[in-house]
């Protein structure tokens, strides 16, 4: 089974950031409403209480969800420089297709299509959505060695890992590890990473250290060690963080006394939640990871 069940971007504009999505990743609205303040005080943000949202789902009818939630913009936010969701990866059928639909868009392209240094058969790219999001658009061919990764059903389909950037990489993965009850795929990998040589400003050919987390042979989450120069991600008090903002994962038990836990678990309606119970717990970095009690 797959545990990802969802990323959350913090968006200024609902309306225009919904229909960027819908119009050139094909995703479609299943959902739109407010957040009510039950499920703001789930996630530790009684101020997104009452901020209009809605939840997307890729074309292959996938139930893996994109949600976007209306929240005043931070002018200090730049991507790929501070802790926390870092960027979204979705898996797609045909990387140069792709690409030539979002060079003419929005969205912004940081790293043009190229193989993934170190993981042969698979080829990404990598772009910036209006609210300073990033996504990695993923082309799989072919499985490295012990893992299954999905193959895109539609030509951008479901999301497929979501992207944590850690000051502690290690710390972050036994966190991972202890309350989440992901496994270490990979423990560290030092790959050539242009995109985050460019936004720290230093040589292209710098490496930076990498890992994976997965449930069985599927790997869910990517932890990036940053740089010294990294920082703390700015927010609004009491609102969700700005960018990549939340990352949701299905669980078979929430534990109630866990202390990593922002609010007692509740149940909430709706199409990710299905009248489950659900919690946000917060790692060392302040990140937020929801969990929903799998059916």
């Amino acid at each position: 089974m797959n545990l990802l069940r969802a990323g959350t971007v913090s968006v200024a504009d609902l309306g225009v950031s919904r229909g960027l999505y819908e119009h050139y990743l094909d995703y479609r609205t299943v959902e739109a409403g407010i957040v009510e303040p039950s499920l703001a005080t789930a996630w530790g943000t009684p101020k997104a209480s009452g901020c209009a949202y809605a939840v997307l789902r890729p074309a292959s009818a996938a139930d893996i969800y994109l949600r976007l939630v209306e929240t005043p913009r931070v002018e200090e936010f730049v991507p790929l420089v501070t802790y926390g969701w870092a960027a979204l990866e979705f898996c797609v059928q045909d990387l140069r297709v792709v690409a030539e639909r979002l060079r003419d868009s929005p969205f912004i392209v940081l790293g043009e299509p190229r193989p993934i240094d170190g993981l042969d058969g698979i080829q990404a790219m990598q772009v910036q959505g209006p609210d300073g999001e990033v996504c990695y658009l993923t082309q799989i061919d072919a499985d490295p060695p012990g893992f299954v990764l999905p193959r895109a059903g539609s030509l951008i389909d479901h999301l497929f890992i979501n992207v944590l950037a850690a000051s502690d990489m290690a710390a972050s993965q036994r966190w991972i590890a202890r309350h989440l009850g992901l496994q270490v795929g990979r423990g560290r990998m030092d790959i050539v990473y242009t995109m985050l040589a460019d936004a720290f400003g230093t040589p292209r050919s710098q490496t930076f250290a990498i890992s994976t987390m997965v449930h069985e042979s599927n790997v869910l989450l990517e932890v990036d060690q940053m740089p010294p120069d990294a920082r703390p991600r700015p927010r609004h008090g009491g609102h969700l963080p700005p960018g990549v903002a939340m990352t949701t994962l299905l669980t078979a038990r929430i534990e109630d006394d866990d202390p990593s836990l922002v609010a007692a678990p509740t149940v909430h309606p709706g199409e990710l939640y299905g009248g489950r119970r659900s919690a946000t717990h917060a790692d060392p970095d302040g990140t937020l990871f929801e969990v929903v009690e799998a059916a």
